[in-house]
């Protein structure tokens, strides 16, 4: 009888336990909208830069760290100073940039801080159209929502 009791009150501290740390975990809807509202935003004013031709304004929405990461094609840049190096690299110049848009946006939330978005790319170019998609790790930081790992990959299919 009193091994009943006791598993019976373990079994209330993790109950209650896992209640308590889910309920820290749990964000209101209100503030979900302004979560992703705010991650948009960083998307919005990334392709504004991108098709000014101002690389480092674009690079803004990454998160300036060494722990950065960014895959695609060309294999794994890590780091802020990496991942600015690539972008440089593979687009030199406005011709090269094209004209940018995004698309299908989807966020979801993983956590209060982190989201993930997938997604659609397109560069319109006088040197032929590119494409393809992308997912996203987001993080929300004092400064506000930053990408912390970016993966795009090239659709031949999306030209």
């Amino acid at each position: 009888m009193k091994t009943r009791f006791v598993t019976l009150g373990l079994l209330l501290v993790i109950l209650f336990s896992f209640h308590k740390s889910h309920r820290l975990l749990a964000v209101p809807a209100d503030a979900r909208e302004a979560d992703r509202s705010a991650i948009t935003q960083v998307f919005t004013e990334q392709t504004s830069a991108w098709n000014r031709g101002d690389v480092d304004a674009f690079l803004q929405g990454y998160w300036h760290s060494p722990e950065l990461t960014f895959a695609g094609s060309s294999g794994v840049a890590r780091g802020y100073d990496g991942v600015k190096a690539r972008y440089k690299k593979n687009y030199p110049d406005r011709a090269t940039m094209g004209t940018l848009d995004l698309s299908d946006l989807e966020i979801r939330f993983v956590g209060p801080d982190a989201a993930l978005v997938l997604g659609r790319w397109h560069l319109q170019r006088a040197k032929g159209d590119i494409g393809g998609v992308t997912s996203i790790v987001m993080q929300r930081f004092p400064e506000g929502w930053r990408i912390i790992h970016d993966h795009t990959s090239v659709d031949a299919e999306a030209k």
